[in-house]
């Protein structure tokens, strides 16, 4: 089973603290799907002032979670020098759903799966869970364009 530490993540992202979600990625099958895991924590800055008595992760940071999983996913794929100098860019989101709200302190486990390719265009589709419950789902779209 091959596995991508925070360290890894980092050569396969732009992303960086406090943006950079992902801890791990796990379960990985070549540009088909992967495990990203996110140590969700009373501290994260995402769930600081959301809300200050019942701390709750927001949506929005689980949506940019899957991205972020999808994109590690893509760039530990394809190849890198055609990654190289190039972003991915989130173009949109079909469906999101947020069924349980992620509370600290726990491990959010987000298995996406890509749907398919149309040359820079990727579709994805992702579960997120905490302890085998679901606590929401996407399906999104995304881009690798060249940095400018």
């Amino acid at each position: 089973m091959i596995k991508i530490n925070k360290i890894e993540i980092k050569n396969l992202l732009p992303h960086r603290e406090p943006m950079l979600l992902i801890d791990e990625l796990i379960d990985i099958k070549k540009l088909e799907s992967a495990t990203g895991i996110i140590n969700v924590k009373k501290d994260s800055f995402f769930v600081e002032g959301h809300f200050p008595d019942q701390p709750v992760m927001p949506g929005v940071f689980i949506v940019e979670a899957f991205g972020q999983t999808a994109a590690a996913l893509t760039a530990h794929g394809i190849d890198k020098s055609t990654y190289e100098n190039k972003l991915v860019f989130l173009m949109g989101i079909e469906k999101a759903r947020f069924r349980n709200p992620v509370i600290p302190d726990c491990k959010l486990f987000l298995k996406i799966q890509a749907i398919r390719s149309h040359g820079r265009v990727w579709k994805y589709k992702g579960h997120a869970y905490v302890d085998d419950k679901l606590m929401a789902d996407a399906v999104w779209s995304a881009t690798i364009v060249d940095k400018k």
